[in-house]
């Protein structure tokens, strides 16, 4: 079952969240373009009011919600994780606690920051996305040092999803079974690195 078109923001403080709404979660889960466009055009003029409230600009707000969605979709990723409040209250909630967490970071809090009826805790979901964060940037420069053939290897297995037939022809190898040893080494290696750059960091 897919995302429903007829799905509509809702009031965050009065109604809990309906089956119809579960179905959009799991939808941006699946990667459905229609309900990741869907639940952007329903909230983002709640979270911009909001930011534009409280010391912030426009381009604030985008890249505030812009990260919340990304969270979002993690969740919707996660097997461990229910969603037991409106995608509105969630969404909500994360760009309020990031947008404190900046506000505070650049010391522009001057009064109480405008709030709504209900939030629902997210710090435990917002470390989890920081860690994801900063483990994705670690082996990105992790892969950045790692030097060819093993980077293009390495994608065309777990990005481009080939085959180790596939992959040994590409790359020139014998058979499928060199070719899989050689990314046994390349991921030895790319493990050495991304360690010792999350050491450093």
């Amino acid at each position: 079952m897919g995302y429903n078109p007829a799905y509509k923001g809702i009031n965050i403080s009065k109604v809990a969240i309906t089956e119809q709404e579960k179905e959009v979660f799991r939808s941006i889960g699946n990667n459905e373009k229609g309900a990741i466009e869907a639940v952007y055009k329903e909230n983002y003029s709640l979270i911009q009011h909001f930011v534009i409230s409280n010391n912030g600009t426009e381009d604030d707000a985008r890249d505030i919600f812009q990260e919340a969605m990304m969270v979002l979709y993690e969740k919707s990723r996660s097997p461990e994780f229910e969603l037991t409040c409106q995608i509105r209250t969630y969404l909500y909630s994360v760009c309020r606690r990031l947008w404190l967490k900046k506000l505070q970071y650049s010391r522009r809090m001057e009064s109480q920051v405008e709030n709504y009826d209900k939030i629902v805790a997210v710090e435990e979901d917002l470390e989890q996305h920081d860690k994801l964060t900063q483990q994705y940037l670690t082996m990105r420069t992790a892969m950045g040092k790692i030097g060819e053939p093993c980077k293009s290897l390495i994608e065309a297995f777990y990005v481009h999803r080939k085959n180790m037939h596939e992959i040994a022809s590409f790359f020139g190898y014998t058979n499928a079974d060199n070719a899989k040893n050689q990314k046994y080494k390349c991921l030895v290696r790319l493990k050495k690195l991304f360690f010792a750059q999350y050491k450093n960091n």
